[in-house]
């Protein structure tokens, strides 16, 4: 049984090229938010699988960089990513091939140093990280300001 479970759900009405679908977080957050092939492979109104998981991604690493910077004395005033999702063609399809995390961070207490080894430290535990280890090239440039 897990410790935690998030659900949310997705609807998608047509074929690839002219349907249209919504997806929506278990939250309410996210509700009914259009994605289409525009969204996804052009530049359409919307959103979509991708950019939901830069989101992710972004957020997650965040907190994860924020709670080790406190937990070792530090304080994080505030942290910022900017998450780049980047798919590839791959075979007939497509593939995503490389999240690039871009890092800005206003913390006390804190050389660039030891704020270099918290973003490593937060790229190996943040647990979208961790799902995506081994099979997305996950990099990132981090500037302490």
């Amino acid at each position: 049984m897990a410790d935690i479970a998030r659900k949310a759900n997705a609807q998608w009405m047509g074929n690839l090229r002219e349907g249209k679908g919504t997806i929506s977080s278990g939250s309410g957050t996210l509700k009914d938010a259009q994605y289409s092939f525009g969204t996804r492979f052009e530049n359409g109104v919307g959103t979509n699988p991708e950019e939901l998981l830069a989101a992710a991604h972004a957020g997650c690493f965040t907190m994860q960089l924020s709670a080790l910077l406190a937990a070792h004395g530090h304080d994080p005033q505030d942290v910022r990513t900017e998450a780049t999702c980047e798919m590839v063609r791959d075979g007939a399809g497509f593939k995503i091939s490389a999240m690039k995390l871009s890092v800005r961070g206003k913390v006390g207490n804190i050389d660039d140093a030891e704020f270099q080894k918290h973003v490593v430290q937060a790229a190996e535990v943040c647990p979208l990280s961790r799902v995506m280890k081994g099979n997305v090239e996950i990099s990132y440039d981090a500037v302490l300001e």
